[in-house]
């Protein structure tokens, strides 16, 4: 029997056994409805139109919903028209205000139809459940239209007066959006986004706003997330990878529009110290204008040198004083021969296509001259005391974490890094060996610890320098990759010194074995599991399928970002899972003058309806279940009292 204490404190919820045994019929009765659609996206870097078009279109699901409603009375034409008024209500409707297209029998009409689509997508939820999701405003007359009994002559005059008096006292644009809003709740009841939410893209400041007013979210962090959290705790090295990177991809509207980052230090550093520098090699890629912040490119280009060369640096430093990293090969300034303008790489010298470096003393080259300190520490200040930045990163802790087990399915962004043999590869943190998922959870607190462990603790100080570790590391399970080759890139003209080896977990988890194995690991069964994981896009114009391993395992970036559509050949892909099976969504890219719907292919049927009771909610129902049966036995036998009032 339960603690009596706990039953004590049910008691004040239910005093009554009356009280009780209605909330056990009620999460019973919720046991037996069909689960909820969860929403699977990964590696989101910085698209916001595509993202949260994805978003409100429920990626492509709303406009299905109206096919199937009214694909038998309405032309396309007018499918597209409610489906995008569903996803930019506001929008529409100024548009058609303007042309004075919204009159009171489009109005009529257009709110019957928004009535059928919300009663066919809040059919699998309780009647409460839909109506805390309702505005307040208008809960009570929607709740009425959703109820409606159309063989009641009499309930069919109260529906259209109920209407005629929403026109009439012109609040039909107010109770469209509410209805909008409601549909697009509905649709989606659980979003879960497997990571790299920042860089490459213009905006993840506005995508982090959007998932920040989402009902049902969670977030598994990849190494660019980690990137940025990691530049708000105050880590240089990390500051000057998220600059670096933005800088990089012409990305100066995140930075200063989004967040409010001073880089007036940096442009006036960088054109100053590299006046008489061309700085070929560090042109801004130019997939997005900006709107407000706009750079000329060639102080861009200084910029990012600037940057880049601090960067190396500060990881030098890093490197310097955690040698069980064991990334001493890393330090490629120290490799630099500066007089003969080459460097060695694991034993070979190259020969070096930029050899300007006016900041760097051959001598001692991973020391920062006195302009670099200062300005490292202004831009310290500015992530350091970032109020929009650190709402976002707390976000991400509240709803973060290395990786998730949510409804037999083991979602995770990168890989569970693997030996050859595919054993689980050992990570040496604090003298302890750690594996698997036990390594995982180590992480995930060393992730936390390095946020909120007090500044002047040296586990703190060591939980802050082992995010960039987690950014580029060797061992790291959000990159997963032997070693980031960035300095090659930037500095040897040999395609061959760019390979990054990827952990031996990607070649092996296209098994059903190694799948099995990890499952097993994480406490889940083999049968009717998945693995959903991103990171790697995948290339399906070169035939690649995102479903591997027999259908155990998902690789759903699909390259969403655009600096990836010309190798994936598509723009992302969206995992559906609702009751009876799991969708893929493939996404078009994204041109906002044009519909887009995604094409949404099943790729398994679930053998048998998955209701509520077979989730993890379902199993928190029957634990609550059970303890309620215990409050009432309790009561029948007086060791408790009711307090009937």
């Amino acid at each position: 029997m339960r603690d009596l204490a706990y039953l004590k404190l049910m008691s004040r919820e239910y005093p009554t056994i009356k009280a009780a045994s209605s909330e056990i019929i009620n999460l019973t009765a919720i046991q037996g409805l069909p689960k909820g659609t969860e929403y699977f996206f990964s590696d989101l870097h910085g698209e916001h139109e595509a993202f949260i078009h994805l978003l409100r279109s429920a990626s492509g699901i709303i406009r299905e919903k109206i096919t199937e409603t009214f694909s038998h009375i309405m032309p396309e034409k007018e499918e597209v028209e409610l489906a995008n008024l569903i996803y930019y209500p506001e929008k529409v409707l100024n548009q058609l205000e303007c042309l004075e297209a919204a009159d009171d029998e489009w109005q009529r009409v257009t709110i019957y139809r928004l009535v059928q689509i919300c009663k066919m997508v809040s059919s699998k939820y309780t009647r409460s459940k839909v109506r805390k999701k309702m505005p307040a405003e208008f809960a009570y007359v929607i709740d009425e239209l959703l109820h409606v009994d159309y063989n009641d002559d009499n309930k069919r005059v109260y529906y259209s007066e109920i209407i005629r008096s929403i026109i009439d006292i012109e609040v039909g644009d107010k109770f469209i959006v509410a209805l909008c809003e409601l549909i697009k709740n509905l649709t989606i009841d659980s979003l879960h986004i497997i990571g790299d939410i920042y860089d490459r893209g213009p905006r993840a400041d506005i995508i982090m706003n959007e998932l920040l007013h989402f009902h049902d979210v969670d977030i598994q962090w990849g190494n660019h997330d980690i990137s940025w959290m990691g530049a708000a705790t105050g880590n240089l090295a990390c500051i000057c990878n998220v600059l670096r990177i933005a800088i990089s991809y012409n990305s100066f509207d995140v930075l200063e529009d989004g967040y409010g980052i001073n880089l007036r230090p940096l442009s006036m550093f960088a054109a100053r110290v590299y006046k008489e520098d061309t700085c070929e090699r560090f042109f801004p890629q130019t997939l997005d204008e900006n709107i407000y912040d706009a750079v000329d490119p060639i102080l861009a280009a200084k910029m990012h040198k600037a940057i880049t060369v601090i960067q190396f640096k500060v990881e030098g430093q890093i490197i310097k004083r955690h040698p069980e990293y064991e990334m001493n090969d890393r330090i490629l300034m120290e490799a630099v021969d500066f007089k003969q303008g080459t460097v060695t790489v694991e034993g070979k010298e190259y020969s070096m296509v930029d050899t300007f470096f006016p900041t760097v003393d051959p001598e001692h080259p991973l020391e920062l001259n006195k302009e670099e300190e200062e300005l490292l520490r202004v831009l310290q200040l500015s992530f350091l005391h970032n109020g929009l930045l650190h709402k976002h990163v707390r976000f991400l802790y509240s709803h973060g974490s290395m990786y998730k087990c949510s409804n037999s399915n083991l979602l995770y962004h990168g890989c569970i890094p693997m030996k050859e043999d595919g054993s689980f590869e050992e990570l040496m943190v604090d003298g302890k060996a750690y594996c698997g998922k036990a390594l995982m959870d180590y992480l995930d607190q060393k992730v936390q610890n390095a946020y909120f462990m007090p500044e002047d603790s040296p586990e703190g100080a060591d939980a802050r320098d082992f995010m960039w570790y987690l950014w580029c590391g060797a061992k790291s399970p959000v990159y997963g990759k032997g070693k980031m080759t960035t300095f090659e890139h930037y500095f040897i003209d040999d395609p061959q010194t760019y390979k990054e080896p990827m952990n031996p977990y990607y070649r092996l988890s296209v098994k059903e074995e190694y799948c099995d194995k990890i499952l097993e690991e994480f406490g889940l069964s083999i049968e009717g599991s998945h693995i959903i994981n991103g990171h790697v896009p995948v290339k399906i114009k070169e035939g690649e399928s995102p479903v591997k391993a027999g259908g155990k395992l998902f690789l759903i970036d699909g390259g969403l970002s655009k600096a990836y559509q010309s190798k994936t050949g598509i723009a992302g892909y969206t995992l559906i899972y609702n009751s009876n099976h799991l969708a893929l969504a493939e996404h078009k890219p994204f041109n906002r003058e044009q519909e887009s719907t995604p094409k949404v292919s099943v790729v398994e049927h679930v053998k048998h309806r998955v209701m509520v009771a077979d989730t993890d909610k379902g199993a928190e129902l029957a634990g609550r279940i059970s303890d309620l049966k215990e409050l009432v036995a309790a009561y029948r036998e007086g060791i408790l009292k009711e307090n009937v009032e």
